[in-house]
């Protein structure tokens, strides 16, 4: 069994490490951070090739470090957070570092972030997933206020993640994808990624970010896929990233 285990882990492992896009990004004037898959412009600075990036403990020397890379190594809500995230990754056995990549890819780590679509948040959380595990608006506080408490934020999409893990087990990329296009999605396209060049540029970009966000460069434990759009456009992923404007002390419901 632990011979069969090993096998398993050595082939998701080829399989991840060929497959991992390249990702480029560059912050703008504004503090708009700018990612691709592809270098689009002179801009875009190469901060992860494949399986090989900086860790977070590599930019000790910072300079010659790409700016977008120091920006989601040490954000200051990064840290604010942390204590959440833990605590979510813990009770809902999600790693933290994989809340961190969505939460980076998702909101920038801003915790007042609206989609157009409508999902809330650092994690960007829809208010109908948010009902369908309990949360309710009250006389003193909507359904979108709670849902915007980054606690409670983080504790949904813990929970989120935690059942599409169940649903699709070792299939990070399935996981990913479920998250961004939702899991009906995935299954009506029979269990792979949906044809979406959001979604699957989304599955290329938290991967690599996953990595960065563990204590160090390990084997990647799930498979991940690799991905084409079909133009500049399709490539691109902006995200938002504040600065230290945040409210400092904001009230968490437990979600149990």
């Amino acid at each position: 069994m632990l011979i069969n285990r090993l096998v398993l882990a050595l082939a998701l492992y080829v399989a991840s490490a060929s497959a991992l896009a390249s990702i480029y990004g560059y912050v703008d004037e504004q503090g708009v951070a700018h990612l691709a898959t592809e270098k689009i412009d002179a801009r875009y600075q190469l901060f992860a090739r494949g399986d090989a990036l900086y860790s977070s403990s590599s930019l000790a020397s910072g300079a010659e470090r790409p700016e977008v890379l120091r920006y989601l190594s040490k954000h200051p809500n990064l840290k604010k957070f942390e204590p959440f995230l833990k605590s979510a990754g813990d009770d809902f056995a999600v790693d933290s570092a994989l809340l961190k990549a969505v939460m980076a890819a998702e909101s920038g780590f801003n915790p007042d972030a609206i989609s157009p679509k409508g999902a809330i948040g650092l994690m960007q959380v829809m208010p109908a997933t948010a009902e369908r595990y309990g949360l309710r608006g009250d006389k003193k506080n909507t359904l979108e206020e709670k849902l915007s408490d980054p606690k409670t934020n983080i504790r949904l999409a813990a929970r989120y993640l935690r059942d599409l893990q169940r649903l699709f087990p070792d299939q990070q990329d399935l996981v990913l994808a479920s998250y961004n296009a939702g899991e009906g999605a995935v299954q009506q396209h029979k269990n792979t990624i949906p044809p979406y060049p959001e979604t699957r540029n989304y599955v290329q970009l938290v991967t690599q970010l996953y990595q960065l966000y563990q204590p160090r460069i390990v084997t990647p434990r799930l498979r991940a896929n690799v991905f084409s759009g079909s133009g500049g456009r399709d490539k691109r992923l902006y995200m938002t990233i504040p600065g230290q404007s945040a409210k400092d002390d904001v009230a968490g419901a437990r979600l149990d």
